[in-house]
């Protein structure tokens, strides 16, 4: 006889693994029965292993809340039952820049498609905008948003953008 490992996701909303400072951000640990028991964690350059709602975000039932995101709350992000049991790490990003590149924060599905959108602080946000992966220039598209079709492992890479006049995302 064996045990089933409780595992739970986390979720970020918006939906983003890179944001401007100042935004507000909302975490959750999910699971299929309950959200029991599970502590929402992170590791940043600033402190190692906190627990939300002890120095950094409000806890809200099984959310935590960041209200005021900021440069020094990037790091990585996971849920951790009382049992040790964790949830895959979500890496978040904080820019005080003008530009971040918005990809969806949960691992892509192979054979699925997957859009990137270079994104300013200010308005208009729909600028032309060259994509890079691993520092090479993939093309350019004039609405700033790229999409990448049938998602494979050759995908793989750090990508990011630019947008003429306004400046780069964070790698």
């Amino acid at each position: 006889m064996y045990e089933l490992q409780e595992t739970a996701r986390l979720t970020v909303s918006p939906n983003k693994s890179q944001f401007f400072k100042r935004e507000f951000v909302s975490l959750s640990c999910e699971e299929d029965d309950s959200s029991a028991g599970w502590t929402l964690r992170r590791n940043t350059t600033k402190q190692h292993m906190t627990q939300c709602g002890v120095d950094w975000g409000e806890t809200n039932g099984s959310s935590c809340n960041i209200s005021y995101i900021l440069p020094w709350d990037s790091g990585v992000y996971w849920c951790e039952s009382r049992e040790g049991s964790t949830s895959s790490i979500i890496n978040i990003t904080v820019s005080g820049g003008s530009v971040i590149l918005q990809s969806p924060v949960l691992p892509v599905m192979e054979g699925h498609d997957v859009t990137l959108h270079c994104q300013t602080k200010s308005p208009p946000s729909k600028l032309p905008a060259d994509f890079y992966k691993d520092g090479s220039l993939i093309r350019t598209e004039p609405t700033g948003h790229m999409t990448i079709h049938h998602v494979t492992k050759s995908d793989e890479g750090l990508y990011k953008c630019h947008i003429s006049s306004h400046g780069e995302s964070p790698p």
